[in-house]
């Protein structure tokens, strides 16, 4: 297990499984987002990225974030708004920079920049006590970093414009209706099924997890998409992970070891 030392959140790494993990870590605050919360986010996407380059193969195969204490995060700190700062926009987009699957995972309060922060992420699970909301029109502001854009890909234009202009807090019931979640349950089960969604995750060949992910962000009848997609197949299909899963198959070796190459 690797461990990098930040002020406002934890940082962890585990080389066995693959698997990376981020926790806000400012639980007297429920998480907001201040300006230091947000560089550290970066750095930690750019963390695991370091890992990738480093490795021979993909070294990341999923990263799992979430909040301590009782919130994923309540969105910006408001007390910055009277200092003039806003929220850096680049932590919106640390997750899906980041190549590998994303994860977030939502106990509690997930409410303005938290919410979009969770829409960042490639899945979300949310526990039953969890609770969802754009409050920033109640501020005089919008929901920013790409929230209403990605929350109205996610659940659908109309459904966005409303969540957006009322500021409603919906929990994860309606979320998990809304199609805004991957999976809910209650918040006693809630770690052992993310941990069993992302050990499924995390034994599949990274290449072609990566690869459909990427694709996934294409519109449907994008043109560029399909050309996109056939050279992503051909691609995948000289990789040392295809070659392996192919001959496990064929000669019943059992399961392969996927190395990302």
């Amino acid at each position: 297990m690797s461990t990098r030392e930040f002020e406002t959140l934890d940082w962890s790494f585990d080389e066995d499984s693959g698997v990376g993990r981020v926790t806000l870590d400012r639980p007297d605050a429920l998480n907001a987002l201040s300006t230091p919360l947000c560089e550290e986010y970066v750095e930690a996407f750019e963390a695991f990225a370091e890992l990738d380059d480093e490795a021979d193969g993909v070294a990341v195969r999923a990263v799992v974030v979430s909040g301590a204490g009782r919130a994923f995060s309540a969105g910006a700190d408001v007390n910055e708004f009277a200092e003039g700062r806003t929220v850096p926009f680049d932590v919106y987009e640390a997750a899906s920079a980041f190549e590998g699957p994303v994860v977030a995972k939502v106990d509690g309060y997930c409410l303005g920049g938290g919410l979009v922060l969770a829409l960042d992420a490639d899945f979300r699970f949310a526990s039953d006590r969890s609770e969802f909301g754009l409050p920033e029109v109640g501020l005089g502001i919008l929901a920013s970093g790409g929230g209403i854009r990605k929350l109205a890909a996610t659940v659908g234009p109309a459904r966005a414009r409303e969540l957006a202009v009322t500021g409603e807090r919906f929990d994860a019931e309606r979320a998990d209706a809304d199609g805004l979640l991957t999976g809910r349950s209650p918040a006693g089960e809630l770690d052992d099924r993310v941990e069993s969604f992302v050990e499924t995750v995390a034994a599949q060949p990274p290449l072609a997890v990566r690869a459909t992910l990427d694709l996934a962000a294409f519109g449907e009848a994008d043109d560029g998409a399909r050309l996109y997609e056939r050279r992503l197949d051909r691609r995948l299909r000289r990789s040392a992970d295809h070659e392996a899963a192919v001959r496990a198959f064929l000669e019943d070796e059992g399961e392969p070891t996927f190395e990302g190459r």
